[in-house]
């Protein structure tokens, strides 16, 4: 009895160490996943260097020289320091409408989009006799210039119309830079004494990958973002007021003001520290492919060692009911067979889609473990047995994976319900009693 006690504990023990043995290969997997991950990461950057990469757009920014002197004890000028200060608009409004494709690198496949952005904006030049009054150094409206924030100019196809007043002006690059930005500038002298605002428009036509994003370059900026694109991801500093999604597109629209930001209306062009400020109050949209690939073959591999366990534990249950004895070769070879799935199920998904892949994996598996449960276990009924559980598994792990955001909450309901009829088919079990061989007397001469 006490030996074979400590046998059934060696075979417990020995079944669960198989177990977390199979999580070697399992890692192994999932390091793939991720690396295969960064290589279509890699894929979107080299289309990128081609058509355009995640875009940053942001104007109207009012640049107007300044000169600050130096003077020593007796008033004498001892030296001169040249800057820039900037001014925001007052209003901005911005319409991006986009139309999606996908571009491939490769097996990858990348959103790119292109689309035309008109933004209107007005400048008050009596921000500019303001701030300049409350400036030590003096300013040169004369020899302002209106900018616009571009983050990446390989996706500048071209520039439809730009007018100041209802005037056609030009529009051209400049050298000068506002934090990771590219500068476009034209001349747009002030007049201090002029009242009335100025009136700036702007349509460009852009290329991108992946992204959009608008810069709240105004005491009030309106952005409203169109695309056919059915599943919008919104990122950055802000979320939109409105929006609309549908499988037909989305159509969201953002106020922002002065105080949702953390710079002002007004800087110095040398203050780094401004500069870093832009980017993070950057908003707008991810074109986001929802249950991709790669996410589906992470969610996938989360549950390996749990649906590796408990085949082992199946495997356990025929081993102790029919008296079989089964070599830890043995379930080593099984819980390979299950490991190799998610290797099988990231190549194929990756050549014709995760549905069919994961089909044809989850069904290799299944025949291969249940024809080797028919052979170890000396049952075609017990293999059969086996294969429609396992399969049962694997279309419960399917429903895991598509139900992204229930994921937790079903895959908590089936383990919890999984234990429980594992309690229920043991039940009846006296572990202590259950396979100790009949007491026999010996023969009396």
């Amino acid at each position: 009895m006490t030996r074979w006690m400590q046998s059934m504990t060696a075979k417990v023990l020995g079944v669960g160490l198989l177990a977390l043995i199979m999580m070697i290969p399992l890692a192994q997997s999932n390091g793939l996943v991720r690396e295969r991950e960064l290589m279509r990461a890699a894929a979107a950057e080299r289309v990128a260097d081609g058509w355009g990469g995640p875009q940053t757009i942001g104007g109207f920014a009012l640049a107007v020289p300044t000169r600050g002197e130096e003077r020593d004890h007796d008033g004498r000028l001892v030296a001169t320091r040249e800057g820039t200060a900037i001014v925001l608009a007052d209003e901005q409004v911005t319409v991006a409408d986009l139309a999606v494709d996908q571009r491939r690198f490769g097996m990858y496949a990348v959103p790119v989009y292109t689309g035309d952005v008109t933004i209107r904006g007005r400048l008050l030049p009596s921000d500019v006799r303001r701030f300049a009054a409350a400036s030590t150094t003096r300013w040169d409206p004369s020899r302002a210039e209106v900018r616009v924030l571009l983050a990446d100019t390989r996706g500048l196809q071209g520039v439809t119309s730009f007018t100041v007043d209802g005037r056609t002006a030009t529009l051209a690059s400049s050298t000068a830079r506002m934090g990771p930005y590219t500068v476009l500038a034209a001349p747009l002298p002030i007049d201090p004494a002029r009242d009335t605002p100025v009136d700036v428009a702007l349509t460009l036509r852009i290329a991108g990958t992946e992204a959009f994003s608008v810069l709240p370059l105004a005491r009030s900026t309106s952005v409203r973002i169109r695309s056919p694109w059915p599943d919008p991801s919104f990122v950055g500093a802000l979320l939109p007021g409105t929006r609309h999604v549908s499988a037909q597109g989305f159509d969201a629209s953002w106020q922002v003001f002065d105080l949702n930001r953390a710079y002002g209306q007004q800087w110095d062009a040398a203050d780094d520290d401004v500069a870093q400020r832009l980017d993070a109050s950057a908003f707008g949209v991810k074109l986001y492919q929802p249950g991709s690939v790669y996410q589906k073959n992470d969610r996938a591999g989360k549950y390996g060692l749990l649906f590796i366990a408990l085949t082992f534990v199946a495997f356990f249950l025929f081993e102790v009911l029919k008296g079989l004895r089964l070599h830890p070769v043995q379930y080593l070879l099984v819980g390979a067979a299950m490991a190799s799935f998610y290797v099988l199920l990231l190549a194929l998904s990756e050549q014709i889609g995760f549905g069919p892949a994961y089909a044809i994996a989850a069904s290799t598996v299944v025949l291969i473990v249940a024809g080797y449960a028919m052979a170890v276990l000396r049952a075609r009924r017990a293999g059969a047995v086996l294969g429609g559980v396992l399969g049962l598994v694997y279309a419960i792990l399917y429903g895991l994976i598509g139900a992204e955001q229930y994921a937790l909450l079903i895959g908590s309901v089936v383990l919890v319900a999984l234990v429980a009829l594992l309690m229920y088919l043991t039940r009846r079990i006296d572990w202590y009693a259950y396979g100790v061989p009949p007491l026999t007397t010996p023969d009396t001469p």
